[in-house]
């Protein structure tokens, strides 16, 4: 941020890097204009203006208004310096993407693609699919800044390994990140899916909202946790495993991770495809249920909405806990319309404190199925661009340029 004319701390920690932090807004500049927010040297400027220049990370844009004498240059941000990697696995489908460095989208691919096969032919068609990805888009392994994953299960950021995931047989404790970057040689990034999509939507949505919920409802239910502009997770990365929070009514019903009760035995899509099966209207996923729903089916309606209310039980008390301004509702069964999201706020609004609600927001998510794949890219990107690892890339040998 900017206290006054000068940048908060850059002089404390003015390398190229930071500089390039600054210029991420896109928004052009000369170099007069980066000494002023900075409070740094006009010679200093320049040399980490050309360091950048050099990495390709910024270019020239076109010349400013003259005051008198030759037109200063111009210089901004420089999305296409690099392309990233980034994939959202789910319980029975993956999503990959190939992005910009301001996270637009270049190409995309999905599968159909079982967790459950484990982590070697998942992470396989990971390295397949990117390769595939670099060529659609024109790019090489030398142009790639790093992948990033997001997986259905808890996972040690710190480590990048899943731990005791319970719909991902295999999984627990093997090492991601080490397997990516054995095979695309380039560092890579793992966290849970919830946390990508809440990155995602919050890049692409809600930018200015400082405290933020996302919650993921399908085949299981989780959330991502959006704190003073950041992503918490936690000390061990398990902040926000809302899904395996007890219901008082839900005592009796065995949850896949070996517990009772769990929210996620209760409401979540697989829970009402079963219940809809029992009443004699097959349904095997979350997506078939939200077809009945989308069809007018009264039951399946009648579940979606106490789905809702059960989902609101749980988020009343974080509302009260974390007071987030706005939460949003996505996954899979959050597309069965407003009937979710009217169960939630039922809920909540009735239970929570006045001071926590009355300007709470709680909406679905606008980003859809292109949350995690968005914000696994933005964790990468934040991760890469962050100013001390610029600073030592920077000294390496460049990729070619392109604009």
């Amino acid at each position: 941020m900017v206290e006054g004319p000068v940048m908060n701390g850059f002089a404390d920690n003015g390398g190229a890097g930071a500089l390039l932090r600054l210029m991420r807004d896109g928004r052009p500049r000369t170099r007069s204009e980066l000494a002023a927010l900075t409070g740094l040297a006009r010679s200093t400027i320049t040399q980490r203006v050309e360091a950048l220049l050099g990495a390709n990370f910024v270019l020239p844009v076109g010349e400013a208004t003259s005051t008198g004498g030759r037109p200063p240059t111009q210089f901004a941000f420089n999305p296409a310096a690099r392309v990233t990697l980034s994939a959202d696995i789910g319980a029975t489908h993956a999503r990959m993407a190939a992005t910009d460095l301001a996270g637009e989208v270049l190409a995309e691919h999905r599968d159909d693609l079982d967790v459950a096969l484990g982590p070697v032919p998942v992470l396989e068609w990971v390295v397949a699919t990117s390769h595939e990805l670099l060529a659609k888009v024109g790019r090489t392994l030398t142009d790639l800044l790093g992948v990033g994953i997001g997986l259905p299960g808890p996972v040690e950021h710190s480590s990048g390994r899943p731990v005791n995931p319970p719909i991902m047989p295999g999984w627990d404790n093997f090492d991601v990140q080490a397997y990516l970057t054995e095979h695309l040689g380039v560092v890579a990034l793992v966290d849970n899916d919830v946390n990508i999509m809440a990155l995602g939507e919050h890049f692409t949505q809600w930018p200015t909202a400082a405290h933020m919920m996302f919650v993921k409802v399908a085949t299981g239910i989780g959330s991502g946790l959006i704190s003073h502009g950041r992503l918490h997770r936690g000390a061990q990365g398990a902040a926000g495993d809302m899904g395996h929070l007890q219901l008082p009514h839900g005592a009796d019903i065995v949850c896949r991770c070996g517990n009772t009760g769990c929210l996620e035995a209760v409401a979540s899509g697989a829970a009402i495809a079963a219940r809809l099966t029992e009443q004699g209207l097959p349904a095997r996923s979350s997506q078939d249920v939200v077809a009945l729903a989308r069809g007018g089916s009264v039951e399946a309606l009648h579940l979606v909405r106490q789905a809702g209310r059960d989902i609101g039980e749980v988020l009343a008390a974080a509302v009260s806990l974390f007071n987030p301004s706005i939460i949003v509702i996505g996954g899979s069964l959050a597309q069965a319309g407003e009937h979710l999201i009217a169960g939630v706020r039922e809920v909540v609004y009735r239970r929570s404190l006045p001071l926590a609600t009355q300007d709470l927001r709680i909406v679905q998510s606008r980003t859809g199925d292109r949350a995690g794949i968005i914000g696994a890219a933005v964790m990468v990107i934040d991760h890469a661009l962050a100013p001390m690892q610029v600073d030592t890339h920077i000294f390496a040998s460049p990729p070619p340029r392109v604009s």
